[in-house]
């Protein structure tokens, strides 16, 4: 309790920082933020805080997350609508692979929040329309390698940011009995492949 205590003061302080510096962003846009995880290497995202300066600050449950980093599924992932689109978002998630805690705390430029407003192509099942990249997926890769996308429909995704995360506090016998489950689906495949922490 009072490490959420502390790093919610702590994003208090940053957007205080950050207060006054953003335009605002076109209203109606059906903006999105989901988490993405590499196949065989589940995260469980403990906490993800989301706020817009002088607007909202809210959290955003969204638990275990094993899917989807590229290919025909990805980048996608757990999530929700999000209003307003926030211009601060932190993460804190348990690698199981690795049995780490991770935290970061991302701020979205206002040049970003404008380049998702630019109108990209999308297939429906009619025809090809243009809209604008309103959904935001966020990459948790082992290592603590942290990865943006911008995107309206998988397959036009654009890399837009790609950071380090650090080492956050947490016990890993929090997750013991995930642990378990997670090792009988996977351990096989840990112990062929590995646990690469570069080149995501």
């Amino acid at each position: 309790m009072m490490i959420s205590k502390i790093l919610v003061t702590g994003i208090t302080i940053l957007t205080i920082l950050f207060s006054g510096c953003a335009a605002p962003v076109k209203e109606g846009v059906p903006w999105s933020i989901r988490v993405a995880a590499p196949k065989h290497y589940e995260v469980w995202v403990e906490q993800m805080f989301l706020e817009k300066t002088g607007e909202r600050s809210w959290r955003q449950p969204i638990g275990s997350v094993g899917c989807c980093w590229r290919g025909a599924r990805g980048p996608s992932g757990k999530g929700a609508s999000v209003e307003p689109f926030p211009e601060l978002i932190f993460l804190k998630w348990f690698s199981f692979a690795e049995q780490k805690y991770y935290v970061k705390l991302i701020e979205v430029p206002q040049a970003l929040q404008e380049r998702m407003l630019e109108p990209a192509s999308y297939k429906t099942q009619i025809d090809e329309r243009t809209g604008p990249r309103h959904s935001m997926v966020i990459g948790l890769a082992p290592g603590g390698t942290v990865v943006v996308w911008i995107m309206n429909q998988i397959g036009n995704e654009i890399e837009v940011m790609r950071m380090q995360a650090s080492e956050g506090p947490g016990d890993p016998s929090d997750f013991t009995e995930r642990t378990k489950g997670y090792l009988k689906r996977h351990g096989d495949y840990l112990q062929e492949h590995g646990i690469p922490t570069e080149g995501w």
